[in-house]
Protein backbone atom coordinates (compact mmCIF):
# COMPACT_ATOMS: atom_id res chain seq x y z
CA UNK A 1 0.00 0.00 0.00
CA UNK A 2 1.42 3.26 -1.00
CA UNK A 3 1.78 6.05 1.51
CA UNK A 4 -1.01 8.48 2.05
CA UNK A 5 -0.37 11.85 0.31
CA UNK A 6 0.14 15.00 2.34
CA UNK A 7 0.51 17.24 0.08
CA UNK A 8 -1.08 20.99 0.98
CA UNK A 9 -1.11 19.98 4.31
CA UNK A 10 1.11 22.06 5.34
CA UNK A 11 -0.01 25.07 3.05
CA UNK A 12 -2.45 26.19 6.45
CA UNK A 13 -1.30 29.42 7.85
CA UNK A 14 0.31 29.13 11.30
CA UNK A 15 1.33 25.45 11.20
CA UNK A 16 5.12 25.68 10.08
CA UNK A 17 4.92 28.70 12.66
CA UNK A 18 3.78 26.47 15.58
CA UNK A 19 6.08 23.09 14.61
CA UNK A 20 8.87 26.03 14.40
CA UNK A 21 8.20 27.44 17.61
CA UNK A 22 7.58 24.84 19.96
CA UNK A 23 10.67 22.71 18.45
CA UNK A 24 12.32 26.15 19.43
CA UNK A 25 14.10 26.15 16.30
CA UNK A 26 13.34 29.35 15.88
CA UNK A 27 13.01 31.23 19.17
CA UNK A 28 11.94 34.79 17.77
CA UNK A 29 9.40 32.99 15.63
CA UNK A 30 5.98 33.87 16.85
CA UNK A 31 3.45 30.98 16.66
CA UNK A 32 0.56 33.14 15.92
CA UNK A 33 -2.89 33.81 18.15
CA UNK A 34 -3.01 31.44 20.41
CA UNK A 35 -6.85 30.75 19.96
CA UNK A 36 -5.62 30.97 16.20
CA UNK A 37 -3.17 27.85 17.07
CA UNK A 38 -6.15 25.70 19.18
CA UNK A 39 -8.24 26.53 16.13
CA UNK A 40 -5.59 24.75 13.92
CA UNK A 41 -4.87 21.85 15.85
CA UNK A 42 -8.53 21.75 16.59
CA UNK A 43 -9.45 21.32 13.11
CA UNK A 44 -6.44 18.55 12.60
CA UNK A 45 -7.65 16.75 15.47
CA UNK A 46 -4.55 17.67 17.71
CA UNK A 47 -4.87 17.53 21.35
CA UNK A 48 -3.09 20.81 22.58
CA UNK A 49 -0.82 19.05 25.42
CA UNK A 50 -0.07 15.79 23.41
CA UNK A 51 1.07 18.00 20.37
CA UNK A 52 2.83 20.46 22.78
CA UNK A 53 4.69 17.76 24.28
CA UNK A 54 5.60 15.57 21.31
CA UNK A 55 7.26 18.84 19.08
CA UNK A 56 9.27 19.71 22.43
CA UNK A 57 10.55 15.98 23.55
CA UNK A 58 10.91 14.45 20.13
CA UNK A 59 12.07 17.25 18.32
CA UNK A 60 10.42 16.28 14.60
CA UNK A 61 11.53 17.10 11.44
CA UNK A 62 8.90 18.63 9.57
CA UNK A 63 7.67 15.87 7.52
CA UNK A 64 8.03 13.37 10.38
CA UNK A 65 5.24 15.89 12.25
CA UNK A 66 3.50 15.69 9.29
CA UNK A 67 3.42 11.93 9.16
CA UNK A 68 2.51 12.29 13.16
CA UNK A 69 -0.24 14.29 12.54
CA UNK A 70 -1.79 11.93 9.86
CA UNK A 71 -1.20 8.81 11.84
CA UNK A 72 -3.74 10.91 14.33
CA UNK A 73 -6.12 10.70 11.68
CA UNK A 74 -5.71 7.30 10.23
CA UNK A 75 -3.94 8.60 7.49
CA UNK A 76 -6.35 10.98 5.95
CA UNK A 77 -7.40 14.53 6.43
CA UNK A 78 -10.44 14.93 4.83
CA UNK A 79 -10.54 17.82 2.05
CA UNK A 80 -13.90 19.81 2.97
CA UNK A 81 -12.39 20.31 6.64
CA UNK A 82 -8.40 21.54 5.52
CA UNK A 83 -11.05 23.82 2.73
CA UNK A 84 -13.34 25.16 6.19
CA UNK A 85 -10.05 25.43 8.15
CA UNK A 86 -7.94 27.26 5.67
CA UNK A 87 -10.77 30.04 5.26
CA UNK A 88 -11.09 30.17 8.85
CA UNK A 89 -7.31 31.34 9.01
CA UNK A 90 -6.83 33.39 6.15
CA UNK A 91 -10.39 35.09 7.16
CA UNK A 92 -11.89 34.27 3.81
CA UNK A 93 -15.35 33.37 2.71
CA UNK A 94 -16.45 29.81 2.80
CA UNK A 95 -16.73 27.82 -0.32
CA UNK A 96 -20.50 26.52 -1.09
CA UNK A 97 -19.76 22.94 -0.33
CA UNK A 98 -18.39 24.32 4.01
CA UNK A 99 -21.47 26.58 3.56
CA UNK A 100 -24.12 24.02 2.87
CA UNK A 101 -22.46 21.50 5.34
CA UNK A 102 -22.72 24.56 8.34
CA UNK A 103 -26.40 25.16 7.06
CA UNK A 104 -27.44 21.79 7.51
CA UNK A 105 -27.06 22.22 11.34
CA UNK A 106 -27.71 25.52 11.64
CA UNK A 107 -31.36 24.64 9.51
CA UNK A 108 -31.81 20.63 11.76
CA UNK A 109 -34.10 20.48 14.56
CA UNK A 110 -33.21 21.83 17.93
CA UNK A 111 -32.19 18.93 20.13
CA UNK A 112 -32.20 21.43 23.17
CA UNK A 113 -36.12 22.30 23.77
CA UNK A 114 -37.02 25.80 24.61
CA UNK A 115 -37.28 24.43 28.47
CA UNK A 116 -33.75 23.19 28.34
CA UNK A 117 -32.52 26.52 27.16
CA UNK A 118 -34.37 28.36 29.69
CA UNK A 119 -32.90 25.81 32.33
CA UNK A 120 -29.51 26.40 30.75
CA UNK A 121 -29.63 30.19 31.53
CA UNK A 122 -30.90 29.67 34.91
CA UNK A 123 -28.49 27.32 35.91
CA UNK A 124 -25.56 27.41 34.27
CA UNK A 125 -25.71 23.84 32.54
CA UNK A 126 -27.58 21.35 30.50
CA UNK A 127 -28.18 17.49 30.04
CA UNK A 128 -28.73 16.10 26.78
CA UNK A 129 -30.20 13.00 26.84
CA UNK A 130 -29.41 10.05 24.56
CA UNK A 131 -27.14 12.62 22.62
CA UNK A 132 -24.93 9.47 20.76
CA UNK A 133 -26.58 6.17 20.24
CA UNK A 134 -26.49 3.09 22.72
CA UNK A 135 -23.97 1.68 20.14
CA UNK A 136 -21.41 4.51 19.56
CA UNK A 137 -21.70 5.08 23.56
CA UNK A 138 -20.98 1.09 24.12
CA UNK A 139 -18.35 1.78 21.46
CA UNK A 140 -16.32 4.66 23.13
CA UNK A 141 -16.63 2.77 26.17
CA UNK A 142 -14.81 -0.37 25.06
CA UNK A 143 -12.52 1.69 23.69
CA UNK A 144 -11.44 3.03 26.77
CA UNK A 145 -11.40 -0.43 28.49
CA UNK A 146 -9.27 -1.84 25.86
CA UNK A 147 -6.93 1.45 26.13
CA UNK A 148 -6.65 1.00 29.59
CA UNK A 149 -5.69 -2.46 29.40
CA UNK A 150 -8.33 -3.48 32.30
CA UNK A 151 -11.10 -6.15 32.70
CA UNK A 152 -14.71 -4.24 33.17
CA UNK A 153 -15.45 -7.99 35.09
CA UNK A 154 -12.02 -8.24 36.96
CA UNK A 155 -11.88 -5.05 39.68
CA UNK A 156 -8.51 -6.00 41.25
CA UNK A 157 -7.67 -4.20 37.49
CA UNK A 158 -8.97 -1.22 37.81
CA UNK A 159 -6.63 0.56 40.07
CA UNK A 160 -3.21 1.07 37.90
CA UNK A 161 -1.16 4.09 38.62
CA UNK A 162 -1.74 7.36 36.70
CA UNK A 163 0.48 10.53 36.22
CA UNK A 164 -3.16 12.03 35.77
CA UNK A 165 -5.24 11.05 38.77
CA UNK A 166 -8.41 9.54 36.84
CA UNK A 167 -8.02 11.20 33.46
CA UNK A 168 -6.90 9.38 31.41
CA UNK A 169 -4.61 10.90 27.94
CA UNK A 170 -6.47 8.67 25.33
CA UNK A 171 -7.25 11.10 22.37
CA UNK A 172 -7.20 8.84 18.86
CA UNK A 173 -9.93 5.75 18.12
CA UNK A 174 -12.42 5.56 15.42
CA UNK A 175 -15.05 5.51 18.52
CA UNK A 176 -13.88 8.80 20.52
CA UNK A 177 -13.75 10.75 16.79
CA UNK A 178 -17.33 9.06 15.71
CA UNK A 179 -18.80 10.97 19.23
CA UNK A 180 -17.00 14.49 18.40
CA UNK A 181 -18.38 14.45 14.99
CA UNK A 182 -21.95 13.79 15.56
CA UNK A 183 -24.46 16.45 14.23
CA UNK A 184 -26.80 16.30 17.69
CA UNK A 185 -23.64 17.20 19.36
CA UNK A 186 -22.86 19.65 16.85
CA UNK A 187 -26.60 20.98 16.99
CA UNK A 188 -26.43 21.53 20.69
CA UNK A 189 -23.51 23.57 21.00
CA UNK A 190 -24.92 25.57 18.14
CA UNK A 191 -27.64 26.08 19.86
CA UNK A 192 -25.78 27.40 22.98
CA UNK A 193 -23.08 29.19 21.41
CA UNK A 194 -26.15 30.47 18.56
CA UNK A 195 -23.54 29.32 15.70
CA UNK A 196 -23.15 26.18 13.70
CA UNK A 197 -19.98 27.48 12.89
CA UNK A 198 -18.02 25.87 15.25
CA UNK A 199 -14.79 23.78 15.87
CA UNK A 200 -14.78 20.61 18.22
CA UNK A 201 -11.92 19.83 20.84
CA UNK A 202 -9.69 16.76 21.42
CA UNK A 203 -9.85 15.98 24.70
CA UNK A 204 -9.37 13.33 27.02
CA UNK A 205 -11.39 10.35 28.68
CA UNK A 206 -11.56 9.95 32.73
CA UNK A 207 -11.80 7.02 34.24
CA UNK A 208 -13.24 7.14 38.10
CA UNK A 209 -13.29 3.37 39.38
CA UNK A 210 -14.62 2.90 43.65
CA UNK A 211 -12.98 4.29 46.21
CA UNK A 212 -11.30 1.66 48.05
CA UNK A 213 -9.10 1.38 51.56
CA UNK A 214 -5.58 1.55 49.26
CA UNK A 215 -6.98 4.01 46.54
CA UNK A 216 -8.52 7.33 47.50
CA UNK A 217 -10.03 9.79 44.67
CA UNK A 218 -7.41 11.86 43.65
CA UNK A 219 -9.75 14.86 42.13
CA UNK A 220 -9.87 17.01 39.82
CA UNK A 221 -12.16 18.29 43.00
CA UNK A 222 -14.47 21.92 42.13
CA UNK A 223 -12.29 24.43 39.91
CA UNK A 224 -12.73 26.68 36.95
CA UNK A 225 -10.98 26.29 33.39
CA UNK A 226 -10.96 30.31 32.86
CA UNK A 227 -9.63 33.26 34.14
CA UNK A 228 -11.64 34.70 36.84
CA UNK A 229 -10.51 38.46 36.31
CA UNK A 230 -13.85 40.03 35.79
CA UNK A 231 -15.97 39.80 33.59
CA UNK A 232 -15.73 36.10 32.89
CA UNK A 233 -15.89 35.47 29.43
CA UNK A 234 -18.16 33.00 27.81
CA UNK A 235 -16.74 29.95 27.37
CA UNK A 236 -18.32 26.13 27.88
CA UNK A 237 -17.19 22.64 28.96
CA UNK A 238 -18.79 19.27 27.97
CA UNK A 239 -18.36 15.73 28.71
CA UNK A 240 -20.36 12.62 27.81
CA UNK A 241 -21.58 9.61 30.13
CA UNK A 242 -20.26 6.54 28.43
CA UNK A 243 -21.60 4.34 31.58
CA UNK A 244 -24.84 5.01 33.31
CA UNK A 245 -24.00 7.00 36.51
CA UNK A 246 -25.51 7.31 39.48
CA UNK A 247 -24.82 10.62 41.79
CA UNK A 248 -22.72 9.55 43.84
CA UNK A 249 -20.55 7.35 41.57
CA UNK A 250 -18.05 9.90 40.94
CA UNK A 251 -20.68 12.02 38.81
CA UNK A 252 -20.24 15.37 37.20
CA UNK A 253 -20.16 17.88 40.07
CA UNK A 254 -21.31 21.56 39.83
CA UNK A 255 -23.01 24.48 41.57
CA UNK A 256 -26.14 25.59 39.69
CA UNK A 257 -26.56 28.95 38.78
CA UNK A 258 -23.15 30.43 40.31
CA UNK A 259 -22.64 31.88 36.98
CA UNK A 260 -24.99 34.66 38.08
CA UNK A 261 -23.22 35.36 40.83
CA UNK A 262 -19.79 34.70 40.88
CA UNK A 263 -19.63 38.77 40.56
CA UNK A 264 -20.90 39.36 43.71
CA UNK A 265 -18.83 36.67 45.10
CA UNK A 266 -16.00 37.48 43.78
CA UNK A 267 -16.11 41.09 44.96
CA UNK A 268 -17.21 40.12 48.14
CA UNK A 269 -13.61 37.99 49.03
CA UNK A 270 -10.69 39.81 50.77
CA UNK A 271 -7.88 41.30 48.50
CA UNK A 272 -5.82 38.50 49.42
CA UNK A 273 -8.12 35.57 49.37
CA UNK A 274 -7.64 33.19 46.18
CA UNK A 275 -10.78 31.85 45.40
CA UNK A 276 -9.62 29.05 44.02
CA UNK A 277 -8.38 27.95 47.54
CA UNK A 278 -12.10 28.62 49.07
CA UNK A 279 -14.33 25.92 50.14
CA UNK A 280 -15.83 25.48 46.53
CA UNK A 281 -18.27 22.79 48.11
CA UNK A 282 -19.71 25.30 50.44
CA UNK A 283 -21.58 27.21 47.70
CA UNK A 284 -23.47 24.81 47.37
CA UNK A 285 -22.29 21.80 44.90
CA UNK A 286 -24.54 18.99 43.43
CA UNK A 287 -23.35 15.98 41.83
CA UNK A 288 -25.67 15.58 38.15
CA UNK A 289 -26.27 11.96 37.33
CA UNK A 290 -26.91 9.99 34.23
CA UNK A 291 -27.39 7.98 31.64
CA UNK A 292 -25.04 6.48 28.98
CA UNK A 293 -24.73 8.38 26.39
CA UNK A 294 -26.11 11.70 27.90
CA UNK A 295 -24.10 15.08 26.63
CA UNK A 296 -23.57 17.67 29.52
CA UNK A 297 -22.69 21.25 28.80
CA UNK A 298 -21.96 24.10 31.65
CA UNK A 299 -20.80 27.03 31.60
CA UNK A 300 -16.93 27.72 32.54
CA UNK A 301 -18.16 30.43 35.06
CA UNK A 302 -19.69 27.44 37.22
CA UNK A 303 -17.04 25.68 39.42
CA UNK A 304 -17.12 22.24 38.52
CA UNK A 305 -15.09 18.34 38.92
CA UNK A 306 -15.76 15.23 39.73
CA UNK A 307 -16.52 13.97 43.24
CA UNK A 308 -14.98 9.86 44.92
CA UNK A 309 -17.11 7.11 43.21
CA UNK A 310 -18.94 5.57 46.31
CA UNK A 311 -20.47 3.14 44.10
CA UNK A 312 -19.62 -0.19 42.64
CA UNK A 313 -18.61 0.36 39.08
CA UNK A 314 -16.15 2.91 37.72
CA UNK A 315 -17.32 6.21 36.00
CA UNK A 316 -16.13 6.57 32.60
CA UNK A 317 -16.51 9.60 30.22
CA UNK A 318 -15.62 11.39 27.67
CA UNK A 319 -14.88 14.93 27.34
CA UNK A 320 -15.67 16.99 24.22
CA UNK A 321 -16.37 20.87 23.73
CA UNK A 322 -16.78 23.07 20.61
CA UNK A 323 -16.70 26.56 20.33
CA UNK A 324 -15.95 29.34 17.68
CA UNK A 325 -12.77 30.36 15.78
CA UNK A 326 -12.63 33.60 17.72
CA UNK A 327 -14.11 32.56 21.06
CA UNK A 328 -14.40 35.52 23.83
CA UNK A 329 -11.70 35.52 26.29
CA UNK A 330 -9.90 37.43 28.94
CA UNK A 331 -5.98 38.14 28.33
CA UNK A 332 -5.51 38.56 32.49
CA UNK A 333 -5.35 35.12 33.80
CA UNK A 334 -6.23 35.45 37.64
Amino acid sequence: MSAPKTENLFDLPYLTEIWQRYTHRDDKHEAGDWRTVKTVLDGLGLPLEETIQYLRRQQPRLGEFERWILERNDGEIESLRLERLRATIDGTPYSDDVTAMLRAIEESEPVLSAEDLSFWEENGYVVLHDAISPEACRAAELAVWQHLQMDAADERTWYQPSTHGIMQQFFHHPALRRNRRSSRIHKAFAQIWGTADLWATVDRVSFNPPERLNWTFPGPFLHWDTSLSLPIAFGVGGLIYLTDTEAEQGAFTTVPGFHRRIAAWLNGLPSDADPRDENLEALGAVPIPGRAGDLIIWREALPHGSRPNRCTRPRIVQYLNMHPATPEHNLTWK
